[in-house]
């Protein structure tokens, strides 16, 4: 105990591979040649809170040229003229089925990928149906729920 002067280290602080974040960090990895592999997380930098649907994973799988299919135009041409019929503007569509104005403007136009989450929200807030069998049909009353006992 009377070595008051010298210091032990047991262990200094251990490096972890993690992600580096900035770009001078990266080009420091690729100096000493470790592998580096850098990948863009889905919807990065974007402003989207649904998928489109399992249509692109088909797609991805699929080896042959294919498309993704599109909301037909005489479905864009009901959501217009159910929309015009309530006297609303795409913004205010937009903003009561919670989705960007460019989302309704894709459905119109005809160039959207279908997403059943978004017609089910175009459906009620416009009140026709835009599925099946009777498109342009006015929407149904809800279903009364059965009484508990």
């Amino acid at each position: 105990m009377s070595d008051w002067d010298t210091v032990t280290v047991l262990r200094g602080r251990q490096a972890r591979p993690g992600a580096a974040k900035s770009n001078s960090a990266i080009n420091a990895a690729r100096r000493r040649g470790e592998a580096v592999s850098t990948e863009l997380k889905y919807g990065a930098g974007t402003n989207k809170h649904a998928n489109s649907s399992l249509n692109t994973a088909k797609l991805d799988a699929e080896i042959e040229e294919l498309r993704h299919e599109k909301v037909s135009l005489s479905v864009g041409k009901l959501i217009q003229q159910g929309r015009q019929a309530k006297n609303l503007t795409q913004k205010d569509l937009a903003t009561k089925i919670c989705e960007k104005i460019q989302v309704v403007n894709e459905y119109e136009s005809g160039k959207a990928v279908p997403n059943q989450a978004i017609f089910g929200k175009l459906e009620r807030a416009l009140d026709i149906k835009l599925r099946g069998k009777d498109k342009g049909a006015p929407l149904g009353p809800k279903p009364k729920k059965a009484q508990g006992k």
